[in-house]
């Protein structure tokens, strides 16, 4: 798994400029202001124009700098990949990609920033996060998530996802009626699965009753149990919920540094598995161990870009 810091992803309607401060100020480890559904039509030239000026003049800090393109099937989306990266592309760390349904849309992306970047003679390579949010993008998306090396991330759309599927959801994107279990479980798994199979992360879907925090908070430790590192949030409220979900805890580093010392102690004695408290301890619990350990470290220490 590639160590990006992803805990909690705010989206920023690029059209609402008055809101830009208050959430380079949540905390959240990516913004990204957003040139696809949370802008009208009517204003999408305008709010490149501002996306392009708070990349060029904000402070944003460690905070990931991000923006969300039109889809691929629309007349916006070639100009704002052209737009943002020539006019602000060394300011930029990642583009969301909305709908991806084939990897060839990946592909495409990929090289149009290629170009770009040769043009422009930028130094570092500009970053991908996919949004899956189609029953086709769902199906392909192992392929979808190994199509570029620049995908860092597979992001799992809910809300698109429910109208492509004819689910019958309100609108927090919950069923209307009575389901056992999870209902969006096997979308979930199947999203986590391809970005682990790619070394890549996996981002939870919006939670849009931001006034229902315990349910964010709910949701969001659901996805963590699955494998999950971090979920969007439409909300600064949403915010340090996301970040505290998905960091781990104190009683879980202590536990990983006391199963890596028991099993060292018991490797330089000349045996191997051992038991903690009562509790196996062999070399697949030392991997668990250490990735827990890895990604306290980066939230401790690493720049989040």
């Amino acid at each position: 798994m590639t160590s990006v810091l992803r805990r909690s992803e705010l989206a920023l309607p690029a059209c609402n400029d008055h809101m830009f401060g208050k959430a380079l100020a949540s905390g959240a480890d990516l913004v990204f202001l957003d040139l696809e559904d949370a802008t009208p039509e009517s204003l999408k030239e305008e709010s490149r124009e501002k996306a392009i000026g708070a990349l060029n003049d904000l402070d944003w800090g460690r905070t990931v700098r991000a923006v969300r393109i039109n889809g691929l099937d629309t007349q916006w989306c070639h100009d704002d990949i052209i737009e943002v990266v020539t006019r602000a592309g060394n300011r930029l760390d990642t583009i969301v990609v909305p709908k991806a349904c084939t990897a060839r849309d990946v592909w495409w992306v990929d090289l149009l920033l290629t170009q770009l970047e040769t043009k422009l003679g930028l130094d570092r390579r500009i970053r991908l996060e996919v949004l899956i949010e189609e029953v086709e993008g769902l199906a392909n998306a192992e392929e979808i998530a190994k199509a570029s090396s620049r995908v860092d991330a597979l992001i799992f759309g809910v809300g698109d996802f429910s109208l492509s599927q004819g689910a019958r959801v309100d609108t927090n994107f919950e069923p209307l009626g009575d389901y056992p279990g999870d209902f969006w479980h096997y979308a979930r798994a199947k999203v986590i699965v391809a970005a682990r199979i790619a070394g890549i992360v996996a981002i939870d879907a919006p939670f849009p009753d931001y006034g229902n925090t315990e349910g964010y908070e709910r949701d969001a430790r659901r996805a963590s149990l699955l494998g999950y590192t971090g979920k969007w949030a439409i909300h600064p409220v949403q915010v340090p919920i996301a970040n505290t979900v998905y960091s781990p805890t104190a009683g879980e580093i202590a536990l990983a540094e006391r199963n890596i010392a028991a099993y060292r102690d018991a490797e330089a004695a000349g045996r191997g598995a051992v038991g903690v408290d009562g509790v196996l301890v062999d070399a697949a619990h030392v991997k668990m161990a250490q990735a827990t350990l890895a990604r306290a470290a980066l939230i401790e220490g690493s720049p989040a870009r």
